[in-house]
């Protein structure tokens, strides 16, 4: 990740005046759940990932969709589409779970720390403004969560 004063000018300005255009949110209200090792997660990523199979995100126009990842896809079939002066793709190129570690999750389900995965996972291009252009797509993806009986999610923001 590049540091802001590592930037030019232009580029820190730019990012900093990103920062009026986020959204404010309320605080969330947290409620009881059931214990981590009966949960069913599902992971989201904004990294831009997608498997070989797949069409790569269009970078040049809305960038609003998401891809679906199943949860047996090989690690050797990601592709990471992201693509930002702002980003170091390296981690992701030495170990994918930097950024999307559904290996990781796999393994704590083997060791009972979570209950189960769901059957598909999901990826959005990051870096990609205003972020509230992503709320329909957010509902969509919603829905299939519910229908996947998912519980929680982790989200790897990038």
């Amino acid at each position: 990740m590049v540091r802001l004063a590592d930037l030019s000018l232009g580029e820190q300005k730019l990012h900093l005046d990103r920062i009026a255009t986020l959204p404010n949110f309320p605080d969330p209200v947290l409620t009881p759940c059931k214990p981590l090792n009966q949960m069913r997660i599902a992971l989201i990523t904004t990294a831009g990932i997608h498997t070989q199979q797949d069409q790569a995100f269009d970078t040049m126009g809305s960038g609003m969709d998401y891809r679906v990842i199943p949860v047996d896809t090989e690690e050797k079939d990601y592709v990471m589409s992201h693509l930002s002066v702002n980003f170091d793709r390296t981690g992701f190129q030495s170990d994918t779970n930097v950024v999307f570690p559904l290996q990781r999750l796999k393994e704590l389900v083997k060791d009972s720390v979570i209950g189960s995965l769901a059957k598909f996972h999901y990826s959005f291009m990051g870096a990609i403004a205003p972020v509230t252009r992503y709320e329909a797509k957010v509902k969509e993806l919603a829905n299939l969560l519910k229908q996947d009986q998912v519980d929680a999610v982790i989200l790897t923001p990038v």
